[in-house]
């Protein structure tokens, strides 16, 4: 969930304006971490594992291409991603309209393009307007990619997985080049700010109150379920995690199964829920409610698998 202005638009939005403000360099090598899928993931404040869909979207549209490059501090070629003429075409159209809407600040109505500072990326400007459009001097809200700030709701999860890591790590006074690299991993997975790890690290060293590592592992786990699925680079992620603990196959999954009885649900989900509820309430879903529910699937991304899953815990709860 995301405050502020950029709550009031979609992920693909945010996507598109990211993308437009960091073009992917033609004819190179190398590309930045930002045209990355961690990169995106942390500028448009939405979980990692939920960008795949918006991108695969974006594709088949036409509006988006990929390809593999050398990004700086990756051992591998990272995939990536940049816009089209047609999404360049979209995203332009769209950063104009944004910046030629008035905005309050100190009461004054001022046009927000007026505000930007010179290099400032369109997000970044955007992070300091609230819903009302007034204009604050510090972000509303703030990406894991910038070193401070409040982060979104998606993005304190990941927070809070990071300092109760470091709290496991801290546990005996020092972190093992192990442990160090285990934290490497799930940070750039989350694409966080190192500035913003230093911070975390030093929350938890002073707390000194680790989990145990079954706690950490579950915690990542429900984050891992949020959509009900657990995609590729978090298996690998979780794989690690699992050899790092020491928690071997019959334990995994008994805290798998804790997991998902006690998902993190994110905010789309839990807005269908809630609609599926109430369609449900008097014991059936009508034609017209089945329409309705499948316009909604469409605009918040929730799959047909996603939606029977949800559809059987309700019906499961009601008997």
């Amino acid at each position: 969930m995301v405050d502020g202005y950029l709550g009031t638009m979609t992920t693909e939005e945010r996507m598109l304006l990211h993308l437009f403000d960091n073009p992917l360099p033609e004819g190179q090598w190398e590309a930045p971490f930002t045209v990355t899928q961690a990169g995106i993931s942390a500028a448009v404040h939405v979980q990692r594992k939920h960008v795949p869909r918006t991108l695969k979207r974006l594709e088949k549209r036409d509006e988006l291409h990929s390809g593999q490059r050398h990004v700086p501090g990756a051992k591998q070629r990272r995939r990536v991603y940049g816009l089209t003429s047609k999404g360049k075409e979209r995203a332009g159209d769209m950063r104009d309209n944004i910046l030629a809407k008035s905005v309050l600040v100190n009461g004054e109505s001022i046009i927000l393009g007026t505000l930007r500072k010179g290099g400032q990326m369109t997000l970044d400007l955007l992070s300091h307007v609230d819903e009302g459009l007034v204009f604050h001097d510090s972000p509303v809200v703030s990406p894991v990619s910038n070193p401070e700030g409040i982060a979104s709701l998606d993005a304190q999860a990941g927070e809070s997985l990071v300092k109760r890591m470091f709290a496991r790590a801290w546990e005996d006074g020092k972190i093992t080049k192990d442990e160090q690299q285990l934290i490497s991993e799930v940070v750039t997975f989350l694409g966080m700010h190192p500035e913003r790890v230093e911070r975390l690290s030093e929350e938890a060293r002073k707390a000194q109150n680790a989990p145990p590592p079954e706690d950490v592992y579950r915690d990542m786990l429900r984050q891992a379920l949020v959509d009900g699925e657990i995609v590729e680079d978090e298996i690998a992620l979780l794989t690690t995690m699992r050899q790092a603990f020491g928690i071997d196959d019959e334990n995994h999954l008994r805290i798998l199964s804790e997991a998902k009885s006690d998902p993190v649900l994110d905010e789309n989900t839990i807005t269908y829920r809630a609609t599926l509820k109430t369609a449900l309430a008097d014991g059936m879903i009508t034609p017209d409610e089945d329409a309705m529910l499948k316009t909604l699937r469409n605009n918040l991304g929730i799959s047909d698998s996603r939606h029977a899953s949800l559809l059987a815990e309700l019906l499961d709860k009601d008997e």
